[in-house]
């Protein structure tokens, strides 16, 4: 199996990092069964996160008992150095562990540094002391944000979007963190749910020697896919490249990440899918998203505030209330 070495962490983790936010979703039991499969079968990376309900909960009911052969990264996402211990403690506790190795500010609006009055690095660096923390890693949509991060120095790891749908300014994080040592992770990988071919991910992801990816996984046979790269792993070929440089231009322009920083909506909008609905309808097996339940949630665009506060929250800066309306033109097409 590939593996990657995360900057000056000196961790080596497995090319296929397994991305816990989606098994809030399903059973304890259920949970247990992947994330312990996924261990058994070489992958040592996974990434949870304080807000992701009871992810890392599941997480400590799968691998308290072997922790110390497994990389776990968890987030806060605290606005001052009390929420961060309280954060902290929580995740310790949840986890069934007293170390976490990479402990993450969560998307912060700013880069919290030394004598910012927040108290938030600070606090990471006593709790790095105490030994409750081996490094201490930033997460971000911004890209703003995520450059000053990476040249304060302050950061051991970067948890960025990433996908063969990165932009020249998206390459630049990547390619800065290499320059830097920082260890680079890829969330978003599959793009949020637009990429549908995993192998060719897989493949472009592999071009990147220093890049991380995580995979958000719920079900086995999603599991299995990335399973099965480890003993066949696809390489990127002139036709890969064909496809994805045509993907690429057929996504130019603003289109929605699915990212949800926009939730909740006053309104009770699923904006992070319906704001993207006519890139699944046509991305994705469209059958699932035209049945009674989508369409009860796309209906709810028509009570859309106009408030701006989904418009305001989105860190592409994008004019989500255009997309619904948008989207919801397109999806009536289908019916």
């Amino acid at each position: 199996m590939q593996k990657v070495i995360l900057g000056r962490t000196g961790m080596e983790v497995s090319k296929n990092g397994f991305g816990a936010l989606p098994i809030q979703r399903i059973s304890k039991k259920e949970a247990v069964y992947l994330l312990q499969k996924a261990f058994y079968n070489g992958i040592n990376y996974f990434d949870t996160a304080r807000g992701y309900t009871d992810s890392e909960e599941k997480l400590g009911a799968a691998f308290s008992y072997i922790r110390e052969k497994l990389i776990i990264s968890t987030k806060t996402g605290a606005q001052d150095a009390d929420g961060f211990w309280k954060d902290l403690e929580t995740s310790l506790r949840m986890l069934g562990t007293d170390y976490i190795d990479i402990y993450q500010f969560h998307n912060p609006a700013f880069c919290p540094k030394p004598g910012d009055g927040s108290g938030l690095y600070e606090a990471a660096l006593e709790a790095k002391k105490q030994g409750k923390i081996r490094a201490i890693g930033f997460t971000n949509h911004r890209l703003a944000v995520a450059k000053e991060a990476i040249e304060s120095g302050l950061y051991e790891t970067m948890q960025f979007p990433f996908s063969y749908l990165a932009d020249e300014k998206d390459m630049e994080i990547v390619d800065r963190c290499r320059e830097t040592g920082m260890g680079f992770i890829a969330m978003k990988a599959l793009a949020g749910g637009l990429i549908a071919n995993s192998a060719l991910a897989y493949a472009y992801m592999a071009e990147f020697s220093h890049v991380a990816p995580i995979w958000g996984i719920q079900r086995e046979n999603e599991l299995d896919e990335f399973l099965a790269y480890h003993t066949a792993p696809p390489v990127l070929t002139e036709q890969m490249k064909k496809e994805i440089e045509e993907e690429r231009q057929g996504l130019a322009g603003d289109f929605c990440r699915g990212c949800g920083y926009c939730m909740p909506c006053p309104a009770g909008i699923e904006i992070n899918n319906c704001a993207r609905m006519g890139l699944l309808l046509r991305r994705a097996p469209k059958e699932g998203y035209l049945g009674a339940e989508w369409q009860e949630k796309m209906k709810k665009i028509e009570n859309c505030l106009h408030c701006g506060k989904c418009k305001g929250k989105c860190p592409y800066g994008l004019d989500t209330p255009t997309l619904l309306a948008k989207n919801y033109e397109d999806y009536k097409t289908f019916l």
